[in-house]
């Protein structure tokens, strides 16, 4: 299973944004990786980070935002075509040979996109989330998001951005992801 969780996890914007510096050190891991293995590995963990971390994203903060933060659907629908974007190309990246150069330039730049997009949320989304609701809205909604990533596929599923979607798909879609994540890793 993937490990999702960070120290704070009484403050949803905190516990997001540590999420965020996780996700961060993952992709240099897998640059750094010393063995074909340790990039599979740690590409792996990255690749299903990033899907629960969207997933709870989507369903969770992004439909709050869209209530509480002035201009709320312009700043949503921004974040979710970039997630869209980045589910497709982890799509791609998964299926590359990962001890090919293309691999690792095609990563380098979906990096900067994801940074880019974690940029984006933090000023656009969190901060203002964070002005907005008092300390209990933000400990219940750290709740939440920690319940969503308990459920949530652990593969990128382009096309599957909104919170109904992912209530509807998203169990369904983890229960084979987590199927598969395991029958990989015994295979290996």
């Amino acid at each position: 299973m993937v490990e999702t969780f960070v120290q704070s996890t009484d403050d949803v914007v905190r516990f997001l944004k540590d999420q965020h510096n996780l996700i961060k050190d993952l992709f240099e891991e897998v640059f750094a990786a010393s063995s074909d293995e340790a990039r599979e590995k740690a590409f792996t963990e990255l690749r299903q980070l990033l899907a629960v971390h969207e997933t709870a994203e989507e369903m969770v903060v992004h439909p709050r935002a869209r209530k509480e933060v002035d201009g709320g659907d312009e700043i949503v629908d921004a974040r979710l075509a970039e997630e869209h974007e980045a589910k497709e190309k982890l799509s791609q990246l998964e299926n590359m040979d990962f001890t090919s150069k293309e691999f690792l330039d095609e990563l380098a730049s979906f990096r900067d996109a994801v940074v880019d997009h974690a940029e984006h949320e933090e000023r656009e989304e969190f901060d203002k989330l964070a002005k907005e609701l008092d300390g209990g809205e933000l400990k219940r909604m750290a709740a939440a998001v920690r319940a969503a990533e308990a459920i949530a596929p652990t593969r990128p599923h382009p096309g599957v951005e909104s919170a109904k979607l992912n209530f509807a798909v998203g169990p369904f879609a983890s229960m084979l992801d987590r199927a598969r994540d395991v029958i990989g890793a015994a295979l290996r």
